[in-house]
């Protein structure tokens, strides 16, 4: 069982390689989460956001330097294994796109509605499982939830700022 986790990424070096379809997915979400994405890859399958750095080359050993999080995105198993390997030693948070046992840590499908984040995992079982729930959820969800959020978050920062009797 893995233990559910959001990870603050706002400014924090991340190193993506791989650049194929995959990649580049988990590449715009870690942007969007305000990681500094550096992608190693001898070529992209898709033009790559400009805010990245690319590195056109493949992986070599010491890459992962400085790096907060890894994402071994590539379509060759066994460079997916070394990237991992190298970033265990490192004691990087590393997720592994072909072989998720491989890395530490698994991306969840995630159903996204202003500030309300819902993941959901089925530890690797069952992906198609994960994101058919993701479907049904974010039709569920719809946009009610979050404008409730919206609105309870308000009365919240309203009640923090008034002093207690």
């Amino acid at each position: 069982m893995r233990y559910p986790l959001f990870l603050d990424l706002a400014n924090r070096p991340v190193v993506v390689i791989g650049a194929g379809r995959v990649a580049i997915r988990k590449i715009r979400s870690l942007l969007a989460a305000g990681a500094v994405v550096t992608v190693i890859s001898p070529q992209a399958q898709r033009p790559l956001p400009q805010s990245v750095r690319w590195y056109k080359r493949r992986y070599r050993r010491g890459d992962l330097r400085g790096a907060s999080v890894v994402v071994a995105a590539t379509n060759d198993a066994t460079v997916n294994r070394q990237v991992c390997a190298e970033a265990k030693r490192r004691r990087q948070l590393v997720n592994c796109v072909t072989e998720p046992v491989a890395g530490n840590f698994i991306v969840p499908a995630v159903v996204r509605r202003g500030q309300l984040t819902l993941a959901i995992s089925t530890d690797g079982a069952s992906p198609a499982l994960a994101k058919q729930l993701r479907r049904e959820l974010a039709r569920f969800l719809g946009y009610r939830y979050p404008m409730l959020l919206k609105t309870i978050s308000a009365a919240r920062q309203r009640t923090a700022r008034t002093p207690d009797d």
